[in-house]
């Protein structure tokens, strides 16, 4: 399994707003520069984070993103679920345990897959952006 660079960047770029929580908002191309990501990328990342209310923006002269709550209650979840859409593992398993397999049939191995699944789930929703940073 891996996550692909929209993960990688988009935790790098909460860590980054995390560490400033309080302070105000950050520039995106402050966080561009810091972070070695295009300001282009970091651009398509926020507008993701933004449709689902991770991250707030701020017009004008001092504007730019904060966080919209604590980082005591972000989770890893939810970033990666907001960059990498409805997070299935694998194909056979939609949601936390419901079977889609085109077989149809009840194997050994979704028996398995599903608890990977739901542990890796649980896992980063127990992983607190705070503790990043």
């Amino acid at each position: 399994m891996k996550f692909s660079t929209r993960t990688t960047y988009g935790i790098r770029a909460m860590i980054r707003l995390a560490r400033n929580s309080g302070q105000g908002a950050m520039p995106l191309s402050y966080i561009s520069e810091s972070e070695n990501i295009s300001l282009g990328y970091l651009e398509r990342l926020f507008s993701k984070l933004m449709a689902v209310k991770l991250v707030v923006s701020e017009k004008g002269a001092a504007g730019g993103y904060k966080l919209s709550k604590s980082p005591k209650k972000i989770n890893l979840y939810d970033i990666v679920s907001a960059l990498e859409g409805k997070l299935s593992l694998f194909h056979c398993i939609s949601g936390e345990k419901e079977l889609s397999c085109k077989r149809g049939c009840e194997c050994g191995a979704s028996t398995v897959l599903t608890k990977v699944q739901v542990a890796i789930k649980n896992t980063l929703r127990k992983i607190k952006l705070s503790e990043l940073i």
